[in-house]
């Protein structure tokens, strides 16, 4: 008895644990095929893999699109046929246990050398779409005084104008 019990707990586990796997994979090809659509300038695929209500933060500090204004300032790049070029080399990704949301994080090689993005997906009628992605320059931490040092200017005066805001 104690046996079958096992073994139907291990199914459930094996059936779970693929499950998990093919969901990942989704996340992974849509992932994939938006960075591609980028390289493509595809912009329709680009931003068909994102939800209405995307949000996309890029490297500069002010970077902080909404879906439309992120469209507005990408179609002139797409409609000129060079947009840019992400390729993930390593992506971690999680799922919650009801598996209509992924959160992920993932290093890319990009014409700005290694990147990170980090990201929220949202299950929306059974489709995985991009609600909100994080790019970002990653700098080794024995430059970052060397990267201080060539932002501190404007940052000093973004901050300030920030702070005014408050």
């Amino acid at each position: 008895m104690k046996t079958k019990i096992l073994m139907v707990l291990g199914f459930f586990m094996v059936i779970t644990v693929i499950a998990q796997r093919t969901e990942k994979d989704k996340i992974n090809g849509v992932l994939d095929s938006w960075h591609l659509a980028a390289s493509n300038a595809d912009f329709e695929a680009f931003f068909g893999k994102m939800t209405n209500d995307a949000v996309f933060i890029g490297t500069d500090a002010m970077e902080n699109w909404q879906n439309n204004e992120f469209k507005e300032f990408s179609k002139p790049y797409f409609d000129n046929g060079k947009a840019w070029s992400f390729t993930s080399v390593q992506r971690n990704i999680y799922i919650n246990k009801t598996k209509d949301f992924a959160w992920f994080d993932e290093l890319l090689d990009t014409q700005m050398k290694i990147c990170r993005g980090s990201g929220v997906l949202r299950k929306e009628n059974g489709q995985w779409k991009i609600a909100h992605y994080v790019l970002s320059i990653a700098v080794p931490n024995e430059n970052v005084g060397e990267l201080v040092q060539i932002k501190e200017k404007k940052d000093d005066e973004l901050l300030l104008e920030l702070k005014k805001k408050q």
